[in-house]
């Protein structure tokens, strides 16, 4: 196949949209299929030996690094001049909103791939008036494709009770290989000074919508070590509310994996997740997660199996489910069972099933076929 993919955000930039775009690039790379990329904003011109065509972008208020890409004649001439089976529309909004209407017009069959909450997203930042307007614009930018994947059982009611047809589940996957328990770091673990206490690991942007402010329940108590890895537009701020905690910035790969590991719990405070990388590689190093009980958690999460829930928003239920956690057989018990939990989840079989999506959308196109609502997994 011939597969055009139209993304919101790219390398250099690094996100969820971006990781899950670069994945599936990684593994067509090691099929016979070929791919073009259009994305926002300066950047490679290439991904492995798949063409990057940029568009023009504006950098976003108040969230820096993010580009938003400007619908162009550039990107119909990058889609006509390569001549797709499908188009890949990640995260589609402006650029891929766009990129779907050009999609009709020559007949080519697209495959959305709902990824942000956007409503719940300004809601963080004043904007909650604007959701009804903005759930209108995503029930009509996903009701164009031919098919909308969902990454959460969570997601896809979200979107059925939107309006948006032709819903299917299509999970996130994670490198087993690299996320590992065997990635754990005495060493590392001496330089945060614990003296017994218990690793409490954040991992993510660290921004507003992602509520880190709610772990200042955790400040200052003595059984707790408090790891916050990211950066972003809280960065100072957050230093000042968690004094205590220990701030590595940024990272990636193997300094990122050998983090999870050498947590003794995972906490994820953002309430508006539609999916949540992080908690399956917190899982996948083998650590037990604490997650708000809505939107994308519910399906990583299992209470009481391999983590805790809590309401969102609540910081005492927060508090009270990590001092359950300073129960060294509690905590074990849960260890043991979270990598299990996900393991089986490799980015291979997720980009298979992808794959099986767009030559589905291909045959409904054609009308050999058609596509149903489903949430199976």
């Amino acid at each position: 196949m011939r597969i055009g993919i139209v993304t919101e955000s790219f390398l250099p930039t690094v996100n969820g949209v971006t990781n899950s775009v670069v994945r599936l690039l990684e593994h067509l790379d090691a099929t016979d299929h070929h791919a073009m990329v259009v994305a926002p904003g300066d950047g490679p011109d290439h991904f492995r030996r798949f063409p990057v065509v940029r568009a023009r972008s504006v950098s976003v208020p108040r969230y820096r690094n993010f580009e938003l890409g400007i619908p162009s004649p550039r990107l119909r001439e990058a889609l006509e001049g390569f001549q797709p089976d499908v188009v890949h529309l990640a995260a589609p909004f402006g650029l891929g909103a766009y990129a779907g209407r050009v999609c009709r017009q020559l007949g080519v069959p697209t495959v959305a791939i709902y990824q942000t909450d956007v409503p719940g997203f300004l809601g963080h930042y004043g904007l909650a008036s604007t959701g009804n307007i903005v759930w209108k614009w995503v029930e009509h930018v996903h009701n164009q494709a031919d098919l909308t994947l969902a990454p959460s059982t969570a997601a896809i009611d979200d979107l059925l009770s939107h309006g948006v047809r032709n819903v299917e589940l299509w999970r996130r996957g994670v490198d087993g290989n690299l996320f590992s328990p065997s990635k754990r770091c005495e060493e590392l673990r001496r330089s945060w000074d614990i003296e017994g206490r218990v690793v409490v690991g954040y991992v993510g942007r660290l921004a507003h919508e992602k509520r880190v402010e709610d772990l200042a329940v955790l400040s200052g108590n003595p059984r707790v070590r408090l790891v916050i890895v990211g950066d972003g537009p809280q960065r100072e701020r957050l230093s000042r509310v968690l004094p205590d905690a220990v701030f590595p910035g940024f990272l990636s790969g193997e300094a990122l994996a050998k983090h999870f590991a050498s947590f003794d719990v995972f906490v994820h405070t953002g309430a508006n997740e539609t999916f949540c990388q992080t908690l399956q590689e917190a899982l996948a190093s083998g650590v037990p997660c604490i997650a708000p009980a809505q939107g994308g958690p519910l399906d990583i999460v299992v209470d009481r199996m391999n983590g805790l829930l809590f309401s969102p928003g609540n910081s005492i239920e927060l508090r009270t489910c990590v001092e359950q956690l300073f129960n060294d057989e509690t905590r074990r018990r849960l260890a043991e069972r979270a990598r299990g939990s996900v393991e089986h989840r490799t980015w291979a079989s997720v980009n298979t099933q992808l794959l099986d999506h767009f030559r589905r959308a291909c045959g409904t196109l054609n009308g050999d076929s058609q596509l149903e609502t489903s949430h199976a997994a």
